[in-house]
């Protein structure tokens, strides 16, 4: 039979073009099975109503509510001199809370005749804020009548549960629902992907009763059911993916290797005037059990902001030198290569001076390689990477050129891997003889869930505490709009700590040199425009700095950096701010990891609202290094009530970069879990909630780990290897295996 499996029907012969362009554009449906996973958010009861007063500023929502009364006005506008303009205003109401809809012009006269008071209906539109009070611009709506002879009894109807479905301005929520009762017959040709003994032995329903269950349940127990079902789908089929990945790595061949009993390592661990946490013992023992072994080693190494994690890196690196390999550390920016060269070359003292003078006995020769060094400088490094002269490399993404070559290469460093492009760790691994060993590390905690997840095909260790003498940061919130004279007290703030002999670093979200091109600044922004602080650009380093040294800071010497400067003018920024000759430094992002300087201990961020939580977190990790405590504002303009100040409150109250990540988790809707941004898929994940689920995630990995292990080609379960390719087409499978 040459026939489109139903569930691979094109929408647009389904549903007909206008429709099925819109799902293509604004929602990523194409075909009859995309539509049937696009699952519903919530289910209203009919004779229930919306909780009005949760709803979210400046998201499209959908309600289900009561007319309570509807008033038309008529006012003079340039449109309508004559006093003939109009504006219907409709209150609604869930019984509690009341919500106001505004019409206007022409588009009054049908919602006039429709929403009387005591009518019900579902609206849907963007929540905005009006005169202090929440309101729903021209919303769309559907009457909720009883059957078509208006004879419903009063129980079905009441009981009934509307499926409210992710919708958008152009196609609303009931249009959906229709659209899937119309292909809902084609969910009997579903595959199943789960084997059978599985679903039996957890109980599961079929995959195409969990699909009619969920967009036309009956009772709550109906939801459940499928969505139990639901969700251990999408764990399943993600594991199996992580499992067949982690058992390709063990099919690799890689060369083991071991310290020697008396080599660098030894040498340099005596040199140290400290003893190594217990964590990064315990982390340390990790790694080099895995360096040991025949194939490569694949670590996820995570370290809460200042735990010590450069450290055992440099730990594993020596190792790998020890045992007549090279080592590479790959940093995301120029700034960080070089600041990591140099904490590297301090660290290791005369051990770093191999081949020189005075060089110790075991000692090698530390390499820095970044796209802007000079010719001669670079033909010179490449040739010590060349001869294996180097044993460790530092550099940017300069490394992966064809022209890099090493001559024994053992281990690949990854810092803050979440910046690197995945074939750039790709064509940095191809650089060894054999497949070298892998060490990932973050500074962004990942909660386990997502560990499991994300980096399921990586083992992760945990560095959980920071070593002695790290001091508090004590956070607050700045609301620049409504509390001015909070703004001035900041930068008296800042007088004070650099009278007391400290400097300090303000963070702002955009250059300032682009401003040329308005668009371009807008761009900048990490964050949903929310609010009025949105109607002007983000604020720009240079403007900030120049306002800040003629104005409040009048007198202190304040300086400028940001990515578009040329190498040298950073470096040389960089040096002078360390070095304590510069009191305030004017920066974008690009101070956000790694950069270490210890007498710093206040930070301003300015429209901190248009960073994600995460990224707070990191840029306040770069205060309080040293014996000083240490000071971070987030200033904003953002009103009190709105989501992106929730956010700023929930970084101002912990310390804790677990817990932000969870917040920032659960804020993203986990959407962006596997990176759609970098694998320009849709996300996976619909019904399955990474921070709720953690049972489930857990439960799948060991199931997929036992089935991969009996097949790891799943010869026996077509409908899996199904399920995998229309999860993981070959992008986002190849996305995973990096990361």
């Amino acid at each position: 039979m040459d026939l489109v499996p139903a569930l691979q029907e094109p929408l647009k012969k389904v549903l007909g073009p206008a429709t099925a362009k819109v799902m293509a554009e604004h929602l990523g449906l194409h075909t009859v099975g995309d539509l049937l996973h696009h699952y519903p958010r919530r289910y209203e009861e009919r004779g229930q109503l919306t909780h009005l007063a949760d709803l979210p500023m400046d998201e499209h929502v959908t309600v289900v509510a009561q007319v309570a009364d509807a008033r038309l006005h008529t006012f003079a506008s340039s449109k309508a001199p004559r006093g003939k303009g109009q504006r219907l205003e409709v209150t609604i109401t869930d019984g509690s809370g009341r919500l106001q809809l505004v019409f206007f012009g022409n588009g009054v006269h049908k919602p006039h005749k429709e929403l009387l008071p005591g009518t019900r209906a579902m609206f849907a539109g963007k929540v905005s804020v009006f005169n202090r009070r929440l309101q729903l611009a021209h919303p769309a709506y559907e009457l909720l009548r009883g059957d078509t002879e208006g004879e419903e009894t009063v129980e079905s109807w009441a009981g009934a549960l509307i499926p409210l479905y992710p919708a958008t301005a152009k196609l609303e929520s009931w249009k959906l629902a229709k659209a899937i009762q119309t292909v809902l017959p084609s969910a009997q040709e579903a595959v199943d992907p789960l084997p059978e003994s599985l679903r039996e032995g957890r109980g599961l329903v079929s995959l195409p009763e969990a699909l009619l269950k969920i967009h036309r349940p009956h009772t709550k127990a109906d939801i459940e059911d499928a969505r139990a079902r639901l969700k251990w789908d999408e764990a399943f089929v993600l594991q199996i993916a992580l499992a067949r990945r982690r058992h390709a790595e063990t099919q690799l061949p890689a060369v083991p290797r071991k310290p020697g009993p008396d080599g660098l390592l030894t040498a340099f661990d005596d040199r140290l005037p400290f003893t190594l946490t217990d964590g990064q013992q315990k982390v340390s023992r990790e790694i080099f059990d895995d360096l040991a072994t025949d194939h490569p080693m694949h670590r996820l190494l995570q370290g809460e902001v200042g735990s010590g994690k450069t450290l055992v890196a440099l730990r594993a690196m020596l190792a790998v030198v020890d045992s007549g390999g090279q080592a590479v550390m790959l940093a995301p920016t120029e700034v960080l290569a070089q600041q990591h060269h140099r904490s590297v070359v301090e660290m290791m003292g005369e051990l770093a001076e191999g081949g020189m003078l005075g060089g110790a006995e075991h000692a090698t020769k530390v390499v820095l390689l970044t796209g802007s060094m000079g010719a001669a400088a670079r033909r010179h490094a490449l040739l010590d990477l060349a001869t294996g002269e180097a044993g460790i490399v530092i550099g940017t993404h300069a490394l992966i050129e064809d022209k890099v070559q090493f001559h024994d290469l053992g281990l690949v460093v990854v810092d803050e891997q979440h910046r690197f492009g995945v074939e750039q760790r790709d064509a940095l691994r191809g650089k060894g003889k054999q497949p070298p060993h892998l060490l990932v590390m973050t500074a962004t905690p990942i909660p386990r869930t997502v560990a499991m997840t994300v980096f399921g095909d990586l083992e992760t260790s945990v560095l959980d505490q920071l070593p002695a003498g790290r001091s508090p940061i004590a956070s607050h919130v700045v609301p620049a709009a409504d509390k001015p004279h909070f703004l001035a007290r900041a930068w008296e703030r800042v007088r004070e700590e650099v009278s007391n002999g400290h400097q300090a670093y303000v963070v702002c979200p955009r250059i300032g040199d682009e401003d040329d091109d308005p668009k371009k600044g807008a761009k900048q922004s990490k964050q949903p425009p929310e609010g009025d602080a949105d109607k002007r650009p983000p604020l720009a380093v240079l403007d900030v700095a120049e306002h800040l040294a003629k104005g409040p800071l009048q007198g202190l010497k304040v300086e400028v950096l940001h990515g578009r400067m040329q190498p040298d003018d950073k470096d040389a920024v960089m040096r002078r701010f360390a070095a304590g000759e510069t009191d305030v430094l004017v920066a974008t992002t690009v101070i956000e990891v790694g950069v270490n300087v210890p007498n710093a201990t206040a930070m301003v961020i300015m429209d901190a609202d248009r960073f994600g939580v995460s990224q707070l977190h990191q840029l306040r990790g770069r205060v309080g290094r040293g014996s000083a405590p240490g000071l971070c504002l987030l200033v904003s303009e953002m009103p009190e009530a709105s989501a992106a100040r929730q956010r700023l409150n929930a970084v101002a109250s912990t310390r804790d970069g677990f817990e932000l990540s969870r917040i920032d988790l659960e804020q993203r809707r986990e959407g962006d879990v596997l990176g759609q941004a970098q694998s320009g898929a849709r996300t996976s994940l619909r019904v399955l909630a990474v921070i709720e689920d953690e049972e489930i995630i857990a439960e799948a990995r060991q199931e997929a780990a036992a089935v991969v292990a009996a097949d790891p080609e799943l010869t026996g379960l077509p409908g899996l290897r199904t399920a995998l390719e229309a999860l993981l087409d070959e992008e986002r499978e190849q996305y995973l295996e990096k990361g």
